[in-house]
């Protein structure tokens, strides 16, 4: 279950659960079978002004907790690829870097406060990603090339490789681009916050 987690992207609190068949212990150990399940996203399918609804939901919850931190900036809903973000932007590289916290960590929790709050107000699940001055999405077109040269590296080598733990979001970023290249499967290991994903040769 975890693996199609991992590849869907999404948390156990943000998946639909599904068990098609339970286990069967056998006898003595014999004619055992594991517990089939499906697993697939809540609210796979968003419709565009869904996603427009929960972006301005989303900059007017950041742009309320910005002022109450007494930050000068804006939130501003912005489609980057297809997927849809809030963009806070300010002039002050101090707060800006403040939000940001370290390694991304204080973003983080805003990403999750934000989920939260949007969720409830709208009572669906929410597709919005909340960015600082292009932070998140520098960092995934870092990770993207990253895991490309890891799992290219690996194809060669033969040695597995083990990335930093990442949120199920990214996880996925890096097993999409690992699936690009010849020869290698990625895996996901540990518990959450601490999950990581595993390259090595198929």
């Amino acid at each position: 279950m975890e693996a199609a987690l991992d590849e869907l992207g999404v948390t156990e609190q943000e998946a639909r659960i599904e068990v098609l068949q339970e286990p069967r212990s056998g006898f003595l150990g014999v004619g055992s079978q594991d517990a089939i399940v499906r697993v697939t996203a809540r609210a796979e399918s968003v419709e565009a002004e869904d996603l427009e609804e929960q972006a301005d939901a989303a900059a007017d919850f950041v742009e309320e907790m910005l002022s109450r931190m007494g930050i000068d900036a804006s939130a501003e809903p912005a489609i980057h690829g297809n997927q849809m973000y809030v963009d806070i932007v300010g002039d002050d590289e101090d707060d800006m870097a403040l939000l940001i916290g370290r390694h991304g960590q204080t973003l983080e929790a805003i990403q999750e406060l934000t989920r939260l709050a949007v969720g409830r107000r709208l009572d669906e699940r929410t597709r919005v990603l909340v960015d600082v001055e292009d932070y998140r999405k520098r960092r995934e077109d870092r990770l993207v090339q990253k895991a490309r040269d890891v799992a290219r590296r690996v194809a060669k080598s033969g040695r597995e490789e083990e990335f930093e733990p990442m949120n199920p979001y990214e996880r996925k970023l890096v097993h999409d681009a690992v699936a690009e290249v010849a020869g290698v499967e990625s895996s996901s290991r540990g518990e959450e916050p601490n999950r990581f994903v595993v390259v090595r040769r198929r």
